[in-house]
C-alpha cells in the first residue's frame, strides 16, 4: 500500500503544484508585498510539514508509530479529503483571478472577492490546504502526520493574520463587515 500511497498522493500534489505555477503567470502587479523574512515565517514551516509527510526515511521514533490500527478505509478517506481540499483551493484560485498571489500582497486595483468559496470562508485556499494536509496525514496514519498538520495550521494562521491586517487597512469597514459575516477557515466556526 505504501507504493500506492506514494504514487497517488504524489500525483495529486504534483498536479496541484503544476496548476498553481501555471495559474500564477497572469496576475496583477503588486503595490505592497510582504518581506522575505515574513514570507519565510510561514513558508519554512510549510516545507517542514511537507517533508514530514513525504520524506521516505523510517526510524524507531514515536513519530512513526501508528495512531490507530490501520485500515484500508483510512487510506481512501484520506485520499478523498486530500483531493477535495486541493480542488477547493483551485476553486478559490479561480475566483481570485488576477488578484491571487502566493505571498501576502496588495495588488494594483485590488478587489475584495466574496463570491464562490469566499462566501463560505474568508481564506478558502488555506482551508483547502489544511484539508489536503489532513487527508494526506490521515492516509499515512502516524504521529508525524499529526505534527505536520499542527505545523500547517500554525503557519497558515500566521499568514492569515497578516493578510487580514492588510485587507482591513485596504478595504476598511467593508472588510470588517465581511469578517463579521464570514468565518476565516471553517464555515460558521472559525
Amino acid at each position: 500500500m505504501h507504493l500506492v500511497y506514494d504514487y497517488l498522493f504524489t500525483a495529486m500534489w504534483v498536479a496541484w503544484l503544476v496548476y498553481w505555477q501555471l495559474a500564477a503567470a497572469n496576475v496583477k502587479q503588486a503595490t505592497r508585498i510582504e518581506s522575505v523574512l515574513s514570507r519565510a515565517g510561514h513558508l519554512v514551516p510549510l516545507i517542514v510539514a511537507a517533508l514530514l509527510l513525504w520524506w521516505p526515511w523510517r526510524m524507531n521514533d514515536f513519530l512513526f508509530d501508528t495512531l490507530v490500527p490501520w485500515g484500508l478505509w483510512m487510506f481512501w478517506v484520506g485520499a478523498a479529503i486530500t483531493a477535495g481540499g486541493l480542488l477547493f483551493t483551485v476553486w478559490a484560485r479561480v475566483h481570485l483571478g488576477r488578484n491571487w498571489s502566493g505571498v501576502v500582497t496588495l495588488k494594483r486595483e485590488h478587489e475584495l472577492i466574496t463570491s464562490g468559496p469566499y462566501r463560505l470562508v474568508r481564506h478558502p485556499v488555506y482551508t483547502g490546504l489544511l484539508l489536503a494536509f489532513a487527508g494526506t496525514a490521515l492516509a499515512r496514519d502516524d504521529w508525524r502526520g499529526v505534527v505536520a498538520v499542527v505545523i500547517t495550521v500554525a503557519a497558515l494562521w500566521r499568514k492569515l493574520r497578516l493578510e487580514e491586517k492588510w485587507l482591513t487597512e485596504q478595504f476598511g469597514e467593508i472588510y470588517t463587515h465581511y469578517r463579521r459575516r464570514v468565518a476565516a477557515l471553517i464555515p460558521y466556526l472559525i
